[in-house]
């Protein structure tokens, strides 16, 4: 495509060529977790917990420290990573519903299918319109929900399932990968909803650091004086991190929405467990210095 910038098109064309020249075509398998930072993943030196399922994939393939993205916000990353281009060319900037990706243009899951590629996304995709060019998806509405999600499914059926998200789309994931063409190699991208807040986790997993006590970032009480940008900036713990949603103090279950879409062996679960936190944030609301020190702590 002529708006393609020219180095991202050579990046494509030498990585295509690569690809394609090998007699046997391997298959390519992209994952994404989403929001999932750097610091949180053990193989990078994180400290804060340990990822050995992910260690083992990098352990047995390559790790990136010195990597650029051309934007990471949540869709407007997925349209890059698609189309090559800059967002202001490929028409997504941001998250804003109002902005509709454009399916039409060129993209990498088409160049694949051309050179015989089966080509499938699942999972979170996040651009408003629906996917082109890939042989199969089944994707989540939106930032999709935790628990009991919606998943559109080609060619445009939308049907609730049940259970937890990322254990659905790892089903959905591997049913494709047991049900394919294995005559063709596979194109396949798997868009894991967590960790985006607001951090539902499953179950099982509630209370899994409860007995941790993360240190605080030598820079936490930084007031950003004298730096208005900083200053200005909407994503605190202390301003930003809310106590109903994101710190689950207060929760109605019985209304719709995400915690409504829960079943009741699920509510009675985050009940019993989130109670017991409310009962520490009741020893806290009123001491703006123990309070944000326990909002990040229960964040972590």
């Amino acid at each position: 495509t002529n708006k393609m910038p020219k180095k991202i098109l050579l990046v494509f064309t030498f990585i295509s060529a690569q690809i394609f020249a090998q007699s046997s075509k391997p298959n390519i398998l992209v994952i994404f977790s989403d929001d999932h930072t750097q610091q949180t993943i053990s193989i990078y030196g994180g400290k804060v917990m340990v990822t050995p399922n992910i260690d083992r994939i990098a352990k047995e393939g390559a790790i990136l420290k010195n990597t650029f993205v051309t934007n990471s916000i949540c869709a407007p990353s997925r349209a890059v990573l698609l189309t090559g281009k800059y967002s202001h060319i490929n028409g997504l900037k941001d998250n804003s519903p109002k902005r509709n990706f454009d399916g039409s243009q060129q993209q990498v899951q088409k160049l694949m299918r051309i050179n015989g590629y089966q080509t499938a996304w699942i999972g979170k995709w996040h651009l408003q319109t629906l996917p082109q060019g890939f042989d199969f998806w089944k994707i989540l509405p939106d930032q999709g929900n935790y628990f009991q999600p919606d998943f559109i499914q080609y060619p445009n059926d939308t049907i609730r399932h049940r259970g937890y998200v990322t254990n659905l789309i790892s089903d959905f994931s591997l049913k494709w990968l047991d049900e394919r063409d294995t005559s063709k190699p596979f194109f396949m991208v798997i868009g894991e909803k967590a960790t985006h807040r607001n951090w539902m986790p499953d179950i099982q997993d509630l209370g899994a650091y409860e007995n941790v006590k993360f240190p605080m970032p030598a820079n936490f009480y930084d007031d950003y004086n004298n730096r208005t940008a900083a200053k200005n900036q909407d994503m605190t713990v202390d301003k930003t991190m809310l106590i109903d949603d994101d710190l689950k103090i207060g929760i109605d279950y019985s209304k719709p929405g995400m915690f409504g879409r829960m079943n009741p062996e699920e509510k009675k679960a985050y009940k019993t467990y989130y109670d017991a936190a409310g009962i520490e944030y009741e020893k806290v609301k009123n001491n703006p210095k123990e309070l944000v020190k326990w909002k990040y702590q229960r964040y972590m």
